[in-house]
């Protein structure tokens, strides 16, 4: 469908994209605060926008194709064990004990970071890219465009997410938990095993909260065990 340029219906499409892609990517910003806040203060700004933008650009692509991704059996099951780890991953680091400063140089730095939020956003993107591809009503113009303007939102969204976890610890468990959630509800919805959740009322909501114990209950158990090591 071809749209107008600055029409009020582009204008309106445009808004749309932008209004999807924040509501969507709450969750992102969790992964992309919790991957960045053990950060050297001077790389986190860097951590952040790098990640970001390059997560949009990954999310551009992919919404190109979601339709066709989505339809793949077992992506869903592999991006659910992705998710599971990179949760359990983000919780340990959130919660152990003081490293020494090569380790930690090692396990936080800005690449390893950006690392975990592109991974992180590409599993998490699956489902999302198609309502803002639904949006853009096929005009790839403004697919881009509403995408990049959502950036500086998203970024500021994640960074003000980094001072509140520095304030209140345990929304990093909550986050954590978020991806087990997210984790669970991609098992469920997988094409190749969805038909055995049929009878199951809300298998959604079940298999989600499943997912967000597991992630938090191993997550604490490896803080737990590594802890009792150190001492």
């Amino acid at each position: 469908m071809e749209l107008e340029l600055f029409s009020g219906v582009w204008w309106a499409a445009l808004g749309s994209i932008m209004l999807a892609n924040i509501v969507l990517s709450g969750d992102n910003a969790v992964v992309i605060a919790m991957a960045a806040r053990r950060l050297p203060a001077d790389q986190q700004k860097k951590a952040v926008f790098w990640g970001s933008a390059a997560a949009i650009v990954m999310r551009i692509i992919l919404t190109l194709v979601a339709i066709q991704l989505l339809a793949l059996p077992y992506l869903k099951l592999i991006g659910a064990v992705l998710l599971v780890y990179i949760g359990v991953q983000l919780l340990t680091d959130g919660d152990g004990d003081e490293e020494d400063g090569a380790h930690k140089e090692v396990r936080h730095g800005m690449g390893a970071a950006i690392r975990t939020i592109l991974i992180a956003d590409l599993v998490m993107s699956l489902d999302n890219v198609i309502a803002v591809a639904a949006a853009a009503k096929g005009n790839t113009m403004l697919l881009i465009v509403g995408l990049a303007v959502s950036v500086p939102l998203i970024i500021f969204g994640s960074t003000l997410l980094m001072k509140v976890m520095d304030r209140f610890p345990f929304i990093i468990t909550f986050g954590a938990a978020l991806l087990g959630f997210l984790a669970g509800e991609m098992v469920v919805s997988d094409p190749a095993i969805n038909h055995w959740f049929t009878a199951i009322p809300r298998a959604d909501l079940i298999f989600g909260a499943l997912g967000a114990v597991l992630v938090v209950a191993l997550g604490k158990y490896l803080v737990s065990k590594s802890n009792a090591k150190a001492h």
